[in-house]
């Protein structure tokens, strides 16, 4: 019987009631649309990327109510807020016209080598090249990218439901498994790479190579299952940048800066916002900057980490009692409903483990990391994004937990049987 204090009881109490939220929240955008007068508080409900903010306010003021009003103040001093402060600024700099145009000029040159319709080809390589370039330039900015890619040349132009939802499903496995080239771009590997010794040759060597082919298959599936639907898309190719090329080399030098020094939270901020000022004495050659997306994004991340951090008690004994295979798939069905890198940090405690335990705990949770908005820190970014082209403005959580299966399952055969 595991033993746990009566906060850390009412935190996973609130953990599991934010999950079972996170399904919901089409529920709430439905009762805004039938109520009315009362739509602002059920939209906010309803939208994903406030769900744990919410439930983490419920957390501090219970932890108020236990143990003082000073609690929460101290409690929330002890939290490391680098990571959602990261994806806010990496989402914000890569979004930017700049960069986007630059990125998509590149996938369109390299969509005209491919014996494709061009349409089929640029949607195949916004679903794996991309994903892979998470390996260099961080998951969230690679996530940012490839759904503003996405959004732009295939969600603008009226999918069926049905492809939306496998695109999404297909993109957010990717993005989680096609960071794992290295050993400093996906969040959980950079948990662990340090401690256990794992450089990007061994990343790539022993997990990437694998991941890389999983993408590869993933988007060529894709690809091929909807190329009918795809061809018939009105997709304009060659589109040709208006941002001259010494500010889009500013930008990128900022993307650069901002990926190097990711985990120095004051070092990145002050790039941050070197960048808003560039970007508002050259506002001509700028869309709008999504601070919003970006800030609710935030919202959610550090709404997990304030809850997250409390499952501590149960989610280590549970990994701990594992074996190997159990591991593996133990690790992928936990990666839904809490963030991939908390859980390869919580098992990078346990002690006595071997490299059989170390392979199945990170491949295992990078494998789950497309389940769920909740389950890889990047995926709430892909979601702000392409939210708008869904039904009601959101995207069903049962729906993206069923488009992932499929490329989960491609994942977790390159990594189990390869």
């Amino acid at each position: 019987m595991l033993q746990a204090e009566p906060l850390q009881w009412i935190a996973s109490a609130l953990f599991a009631l934010a999950v079972a939220h996170t399904f919901l929240t089409q529920r709430f955008e439905a009762l805004a649309h039938r109520h009315p007068a009362h739509a602002g508080i059920w939209h906010f409900f309803g939208e994903v990327e406030a769900v744990f903010g919410i439930w983490a306010a419920l957390l501090l003021l219970a932890m108020a109510a236990l143990h003082g009003p000073g609690a929460p103040v101290d409690y929330l001093e002890r939290l490391n807020f680098t990571e959602p402060m990261f994806v806010f600024v990496i989402m914000v700099v890569a979004a930017s016209r700049p960069v986007a145009q630059c990125c998509l000029g590149v996938v369109q040159l390299l969509s005209r080598c491919l014996p494709l319709p061009p349409a089929v080809a640029f949607y195949f390589l916004a679903l794996s090249a991309v994903p892979l370039l998470g390996s260099f330039i961080t998951e969230p900015a690679a996530m940012t990218l490839a759904a503003l890619m996405l959004r732009d040349h295939f969600y603008a132009k009226g999918l069926s439901t049905r492809l939306k939802y496998a695109t999404l499903g297909v993109l957010f496995v990717n993005v989680s498994i096609g960071g794992t080239l290295t050993s400093f771009a996906a969040p959980p590997v950079l948990m662990v790479a340090s401690k256990w010794g794992w450089d990007s040759l061994f990343m790539l060597t022993h997990i990437g190579w694998k991941a890389a082919l999983a993408v590869f298959i993933n988007a060529a599936v894709v690809s091929a299952l909807f190329a009918g639907q795809l061809r018939k898309l009105a997709y304009e190719q060659g589109q040709r940048s208006d941002v001259p090329v010494l500010l889009t080399v500013v930008h990128l030098l900022c993307l650069a800066g901002v990926v190097a020094m990711a985990h120095h939270p004051k070092v990145f901020m002050a790039i941050f916002l070197l960048f808003l000022g560039v970007a508002s004495a050259y506002e001509r050659f700028q869309d709008r900057l999504i601070l919003r997306e970006g800030l609710m994004v935030a919202l959610f991340l550090a709404g997990l980490v304030v809850l997250g951090t409390l499952q501590q008690w149960w989610l280590q004994p549970v990994l701990a009692g594992m074996d190997d295979t159990v591991l593996y798939f133990g690790a992928t069905a936990l990666t839904a409903v809490t963030d991939n890198a908390a859980l390869t940090y919580l098992g990078s405690l346990v002690e006595g483990i071997d490299d059989n335990f170390k392979y199945a705990l990170v491949t295992g949770a990078v494998t789950g990391g497309g389940l769920t908005v909740i389950a890889n820190a990047p995926n709430p970014a892909g979601f702000a994004v392409l939210k708008e082209h869904f039904a009601q403005q959101t995207i069903a959580a049962s729906g993206l937990f069923i488009a992932a299966l499929a490329p989960t399952t491609v994942a977790a055969l390159c990594f189990l049987l390869l």
